[in-house]
């Protein structure tokens, strides 16, 4: 059973025990991990980017339902040209939910619902908050700038996104960048979330499948240890800090042309650290909140530590300590 403390109609919605989502980070958010955080009571994610074809990914969404039985998320992101087959093939397979980022969820929010799937889309801020709602999904991921990876030039943190998009919506909010622990938790209902999503976190898990460089590499990151790059290209990517990121801020400061830096950055840059373990030359996404991971740990260690630490905290808040 999950704890009633922290039961919100996210659990509800979505067939969960713990209002906690994992996030669907580009080769990392693979069948393993996914059915790991399913089955310690929150919600699993594969990345559906990190496929070129529907039969790869249909192979990924199948080892995960033999790992676990619980419901778990497939994560589209709408500019890639895959999209269409990408959730088409989450629906042929039966997956319970499906979230979408990276554009208009409105031409896929219907065919999803009736394809017997949830649908949550991710937004950075209010207003397309307000747009996410009327395409009819079923729940808003509002991620703050403080996230690893794509973010929005907006630039809103979590502190002050979540609260205004909790008020701008009727469906339930998830609040994401930023959260790696029970304090993060609390913190996202007590600003009027009906849960979380979290990334860097599940990264540094036993059942992460990334690079151990990658991992060591979050666990060593100091609070000021990630930055934006790619500001420059309308669509700014935290990261953390390594000499690619240097050199790209360092072409961005020059005034290089998009074409210029975008043939500097080229393909397979986060696959090379996240896979690979190449520190120097990979690009690492990760979330300011790198700074406070300093082990790692089981999925379900982490899952059940926020839960105990959510449920004193508002303990304590509701006897006015």
């Amino acid at each position: 059973m999950g704890s009633q403390l922290i039961h919100t109609r996210l659990c509800d919605l979505l067939g969960i025990e713990y209002p906690i989502i994992e996030g669907g980070m580009v080769w990392i958010s693979e069948a393993i991990l996914a059915a790991a955080v399913s089955n310690a009571g929150g919600l699993g994610q594969i990345a559906a980017g990190s496929f070129f074809n529907a039969d790869d990914l249909r192979k990924e969404i199948r080892k995960a339902k033999d790992l676990t039985g619980k419901p778990f998320s497939i994560n589209v992101p709408l500019l890639n040209p895959g999209a269409d087959w990408m959730i088409e093939t989450a629906l042929e397979e039966k997956v319970k939910v499906i979230t979408t980022s990276a554009g208009s969820p409105a031409r896929f929010a219907r065919k999803i619902k009736e394809g017997g799937a949830r649908v949550l889309h991710v937004v950075p801020s209010a207003r397309l908050a307000r747009k996410a709602d009327a395409a009819g999904v079923d729940a808003i991921v509002a991620e703050g700038i403080e996230a690893g990876g794509h973010d929005s030039p907006d630039e809103i943190t979590s502190l002050v996104l979540i609260p205004q998009v909790a008020d701008a919506v009727k469906v339930p909010v998830v609040a994401a960048g930023g959260i790696a622990d029970a304090r993060g938790l609390a913190a996202a209902l007590a600003l009027g979330a009906s849960g979380v999503q979290m990334g860097t976190r599940f990264v540094v898990t036993r059942e992460c499948q990334v690079h151990p460089n990658f991992k060591r590499a979050i666990i060593e990151a100091q609070d000021n240890g990630t930055v934006l790059t790619a500001r420059s290209l309308g669509h700014p990517v935290r990261v953390l800090k390594n000499s690619l990121a240097e050199k790209i801020l360092e072409l961005e400061r020059k005034g290089v042309s998009e074409a210029e830096l975008f043939e500097f950055i080229g393909p397979g840059r986060t696959r090379k650290a996240a896979l690979e373990g190449d520190l120097v030359e990979g690009s690492m996404m990760s979330g300011q909140i790198a700074g406070m991971i300093r082990d790692e740990k089981s999925v379900k260690e982490v899952i059940q530590e926020m839960v105990r630490g959510a449920e004193e905290i508002i303990k304590k808040l509701n006897q006015g300590n």
